[in-house]
């Protein structure tokens, strides 16, 4: 194990935190946003829709791009862009600033997500272990921290762009950390623009057809979260009668228990291997929509969003290390994998875009109880597809990673 990559899973997981802040300091500000730049209630959903979709294109466009730049250089610029978006939120005096800050940064997180995913893949096949789950733990991290400062925020009335202030720390910090990052699996001195012989058509042999099954568990996963996210503090409220301070517990009890799940599941996929892991995270996520659904009151309830999180947090890092995997062993190119994780990002919006529209109107027409089951069932079907989680036969002729010790060795800064 060289410094090399001790350096590059550090750096990569700073990437991930910083991310986890920054996304949570924007999507648990919506209301401040809103105010401050007098959107209405109409006019704010094309707003919250047209991120993810960016974010989509953003990732489509990254798929292309690292068959020419590697995704370490992709990585250390996209983070900036995205925290320099954010500021521009916080900052700007018109809804017209408004929309083309949210552009940028729907555009830039598509980039950022995608390739800090590549090198998360790429980085686990080095270690040839799992690692994969602490990443997402970082961004767990980075997220509670995130909706914290959040919080403060709003509890002293301080002006937006003094909440997004922590950006002005974790910028520079993104730009130094970038330097260590590690491409595991490209020959040559990374974060220099060359692909050398992972050029042009990397992953052209994964077909969308064979990623078909982890792309629906990607956009399952993430209907799961986005209904926890968007509809626990109503649910609880609304339908078990908590208080609304009662409220807003839940969905921090989901990314407290998210973060304990991802810190210990990389031991779980090693001790029992990711197929298990997988089943098992499906079934306690649907046991935690069965508990949601049939709550009688909100304590009951929040247990239900604390199974969520234990459930759901190891369902996404696995499908990206999935994916990594199946592109390995049916294409022997180093890029393969990069283009299959940038496709699968794609269904993280898809999830994200879904979920909170399909539990809302379910919730309309029907009962938000029953509502709560379309999720639970969605995330059951992720044990029929278990199996697309298994090692992957590679170019060396095992189901293992193994470090490739003449590229692993290098840095993003050639070291």
């Amino acid at each position: 194990m060289t410094d090399a990559l001790r350096h590059g899973r550090a750096s990569l997981a700073f990437g991930f935190f910083a991310q986890g802040v920054a996304f949570a300091l924007l999507v648990t500000r919506i209301p401040a946003i809103q105010d401050r730049y007098g959107v209405s209630d109409a006019l704010l959903p094309v707003f919250l829709a047209a991120v993810p979709i960016l974010a989509g294109v953003g990732s489509v466009v990254s798929e292309r791009l690292v068959r020419r730049v590697r995704p370490s250089r992709l990585l250390r610029w996209s983070q900036p862009v995205v925290l320099l978006a954010l500021l521009g939120v916080g900052a700007g005096d018109g809804v017209a600033v408004l929309a083309v800050a949210l552009a940028v940064f729907g555009l830039a997180v598509g980039a950022l997500d995608a390739s800090m995913n590549m090198l998360g893949v790429s980085l686990q096949r080095a270690y040839g272990r799992s690692i994969m789950l602490g990443f997402h733990a970082a961004y767990s991290l980075g997220g509670i921290l995130g909706a914290s400062l959040a919080w403060a925020g709003a509890h002293w009335d301080l002006a937006l762009w003094v909440s997004y202030l922590p950006v002005v720390v974790l910028l520079p910090a993104a730009l130094v950390g970038s330097r260590w990052y590690v491409d595991g699996e490209r020959g040559g001195a990374a974060g220099d623009g060359s692909t050398g012989e992972s050029g042009g058509g990397a992953g052209a042999g994964v077909a969308f057809k064979v990623l078909l099954p982890l792309c629906l568990v990607m956009t399952f996963a993430y209907i799961g979260d986005s209904t926890v996210s968007n509809w626990s503090a109503k649910y609880l409220q609304d339908v078990l009668g908590s208080s609304e301070q009662l409220a807003t517990v839940p969905y921090n009890v989901y990314m407290v228990t998210t973060l304990v799940g991802r810190a210990v599941g990389d031991f779980g996929v090693r001790r029992f291997g990711a197929v298990a892991v997988v089943r098992g995270g499906a079934v306690v996520a649907a046991g935690g929509f069965a508990v949601v659904a049939s709550a009688p009151g909100a304590w009951v309830g929040m247990l239900g969003f604390t199974l969520l999180g234990l459930g759901l947090c190891v369902l996404v890092p696995q499908t990206f290390a999935a994916a990594g995997r199946l592109a390995a062993g049916r294409d022997g190119r180093p890029g393969a994998s990069d283009a299959a994780v940038a496709r699968l990002n794609v269904f993280n919006y898809v999830g994200f875009l879904i979920g909170s529209p399909l539990v809302g109107a379910l919730g309309d027409a029907w009962s938000y109880r029953g509502a709560m089951l379309v999720p639970m069932v969605l995330v059951l079907v992720t044990v029929v597809y278990a199996r697309s989680f298994e090692a992957q036969p590679d170019r060396y002729g095992g189901g293992h990673e193994r470090p490739r010790t003449a590229d692993v060795g290098r840095g993003s800064n050639g070291l």
